[in-house]
């Protein structure tokens, strides 16, 4: 396992970071044991979940992820310090967590506590805005004209994210968190939290962590660039873009069990006649490589320069194996091109 610095943090993850999304939904507390205790065994110390989580997030399964955490973490302290564990408090929308109001001072105080109880840890080595107030419940739902920028009060969302900044400190000072991340969020918003950080003497945020995938590459070259200048760690979440470039939703197959099975959003936006295309290259591109279609999307982004960590879940230990495997594999400059024609020609599948 290689391990990289998770920004400006001092401290070194594994190139895998161990997604939980399913834990509590699709997967159960063994199920969770088992892969927390293969992860560790291959190297992994990056662990990531959310107060929001198991997912389709709901009242029955809010926080149900971070309890089952928790609930590891009680028959294993012994383990706890060489653990990485990330969460990420809720943003607006979900009527269910806090009124569905925005982020303040205050609610990252509680949602921090509510964490801290569920995860059955003293502290919470990163702690992320899971989605920017400015957007719900982030941009890349969002399609140009619903949003206009030029209608918001830029002072309004500047004193809105001092006001979180202060709360977070206030719970780094209490040492309760000991590092701050974004995610689902923009380049402004990354000079906005960075600029009042530093303005006022307030936590750095160390990392963001947003979608990026061979179909959804967004953050390319703009977002990702200003990470690796600004140093902060870009954490892409769903590499496999919940599951399409494993090439199992190919020509309208739903497995028993999936994700498109019962979270109808991943297959309102994501199964276009453009991602199935792009999708069938990479498969035939992967099985004349000799790797699996779900090796050589991880792999291709374990290799995009400004990558950190890349956030994987699986739902069963034989994925979990077959994608951390993916991070021993290096593509040839061969495979990279043929990837580069795929990916030009078919650019933003969805």
């Amino acid at each position: 396992m290689q391990y990289s610095p998770l920004g400006s943090s001092g401290v070194n993850v594994s190139r895998v970071c161990l997604g939980s999304m399913t834990w509590g939904m699709q997967n159960t507390q063994s199920d969770a044991d088992e892969q927390i205790a293969y992860a560790l065994a291959q190297g992994v110390n990056f662990i990531d979940t959310a107060e929001m989580y198991a997912v389709p997030p709901s009242p029955d399964t809010y926080g149900k992820t971070e309890q089952i955490i928790g609930n590891w973490l009680s028959r294993n302290q012994q383990k706890r310090d060489k653990i990485v564990l990330a969460t990420k408090i809720a943003g607006n929308g979900l009527a269910w967590v806090r009124d569905g109001g925005n982020i303040t001072r205050q609610t990252v105080i509680e949602a921090v506590d509510e964490s801290l109880k569920r995860l059955q840890t003293d502290y919470i080595d990163l702690y992320q805005l899971h989605w920017p107030n400015r957007s719900t419940p982030h941009f890349g739902r969002q399609w140009p004209g619903t949003l206009k920028f030029t209608d918001v009060n830029t002072q309004e969302h500047q004193a809105g994210m001092l006001d979180i900044l202060e709360g977070l400190n206030d719970c780094v000072k209490a040492g309760k968190i000991k590092h701050c991340g974004l995610s689902d969020d923009t380049p402004w918003g990354i000079s906005q939290f960075l600029s009042l950080a530093k303005e006022h003497n307030l936590p750095r945020m160390v990392s963001i962590q947003n979608e990026f995938s061979l179909a959804h590459a967004k953050d390319w070259p703009y977002l990702i660039e200003q990470c690796v200048h600004e140093d902060i760690a870009y954490l892409p979440w769903s590499p496999l873009a919940a599951g399409l470039l494993t090439g199992k939703y190919l020509n309208g197959a739903r497995p028993e069990g999936s994700r498109w099975t019962f979270m109808q959003r991943n297959g309102i936006f994501r199964d276009t006649p453009n991602a199935e295309q792009a999708t069938k290259q990479y498969v035939e591109l992967a099985h004349a490589n000799n790797i699996t279609p779900a090796q050589l999307a991880l792999a291709w982004c374990n290799q995009v320069d400004g990558v950190t960590s890349s956030i994987i879940g699986a739902t069963s230990i034989a994925q979990l194996k077959e994608d951390i495997d993916a991070f021993n594999i290096t593509l040839s400059d061969d495979v990279l091109t043929s990837i580069d024609v795929i990916f030009r020609n078919n650019p933003m599948p969805y």
